[in-house]
């Protein structure tokens, strides 16, 4: 008997790249990579001390938006999911961008909350991992914000989100340009702790997790920094970010500049000028978790999206039906034309 095939996009717009990631879904199999379109719009870098996007950004994410949605349509994409996470959802003009995008390119962008992150990146984890990791214990650094989440079941019994990004910390605790002294270190890292003191103690007084887990472009660097195998070494290489090693790197990333840091092994010029204050979180996290190491994942957010569709498409849900993201992110706009010629379900969370 044949199986219902989807074809979902997930656009992902972070603080740095808007990233489409296209998968086909069919009950009873994983989701099926096809297509990857990314864009930068340095949406973080671009916010004022009160919290405004400018306008170059805005037409860089209105640039970016077009493009995903050209590229989902040539693609035969079903159903797209625009999504923004805590850059331009946490923006004091977020509504006014939100609507100048969909003014310009069609597509409405929802917004899920930082709790919601935490929940689909958890989902995508305990897929990857299976039952044998026993409960599970997830962190995942953006640039905005960094979530947290345990549990030992497909939902997690605890999920933060916290202001603990690496780019938001960047800009508000650091000098513009390295080096950074050890007073300014040291005083990051007490916020930081403090923040997960206050906030983490539910997790930090559950059982030791079996498995402790890492997702973000930011753990998957500091991993590769730290001597885990190279992105061509594909998904199923073991990779894993030790306590000890990311304490020795701290003080040297501290004294390179950014140009420096990018010639380091795994980390990219985009993100360079923040990868210490990653650093500094990742490190803080394991040591308040109590964690010698975590496993870096390589499913994240935009993989529990699709796991979270296609458990939907096996329920039942046809092929063109609403989507929602996850329980209560509220009812979804119709589908929209992305090119006269080719309709497409662009579905949202508010």
């Amino acid at each position: 008997m044949d199986h219902p095939r989807l074809r979902l996009g997930v656009l992902d717009i972070g603080s740095n790249s808007a990233h489409l990631r296209i998968a086909d879904l069919s009950p009873g199999h994983g989701p099926a990579p096809v297509r990857s379109v990314k864009s930068a719009v340095r949406l973080a870098e671009a916010t004022d001390r009160e919290g405004v996007i400018g306008r170059p950004a805005v037409g860089r994410l209105v640039g970016a938006v077009r493009e995903a949605a050209v590229a989902a349509a040539v693609s035969d994409v079903h159903e797209l999911v625009p999504l923004a996470t805590s850059a331009l959802r946490d923006a004091a003009n977020r509504d006014a961008v939100a609507a100048e995008v969909r003014a310009a390119t069609g597509i409405s962008i929802g917004f899920l909350s930082g709790e919601q992150e935490a929940r689909l990146t958890f989902l995508a984890a305990r897929r990857w991992y299976g039952w044998s990791a026993g409960p599970v214990l997830l962190a995942d650094i953006g640039g905005g914000s960094t979530e947290l989440a345990y549990g030992a079941g497909e939902e997690p019994e605890i999920a933060l989100s916290l202001p603990l990004g690496a780019g938001r910390l960047t800009r508000h605790h650091l000098p513009a340009r390295p080096p950074v002294p050890k007073k300014r270190r040291k005083a990051l890292r007490r916020h930081v702790r403090s923040v997960l003191a206050e906030t983490a103690a539910g997790i930090a007084e559950r059982p030791a997790p079996v498995r402790a887990v890492a997702t973000s472009k930011t753990f998957t660097q500091l991993a590769r920094l730290c001597g885990a195998p190279k992105s061509k070494a594909g998904p199923y290489a073991a990779r894993r970010l030790a306590r000890r090693d990311l304490q020795d790197w701290i003080p040297r990333l501290a004294t390179l500049s950014n140009e420096e840091r990018a010639g380091l092994r795994g980390v990219r010029e985009s993100r360079a000028h923040q990868i210490l204050a990653g650093a500094i979180v990742a490190e803080a996290v394991m040591d308040v978790l109590s964690l010698e190491a975590l496993d870096v994942c390589p499913w994240a957010l935009r993989e529990g999206i699709f796991l979270h569709r296609l458990d939907a498409l096996t329920a039942g849900r046809p092929v063109g039906s609403p989507f929602t993201p996850a329980e209560g992110t509220g009812s979804l706009p119709p589908p929209v034309p992305v090119r006269p010629e080719r309709r497409l379900r662009v579905a949202a969370a508010r």
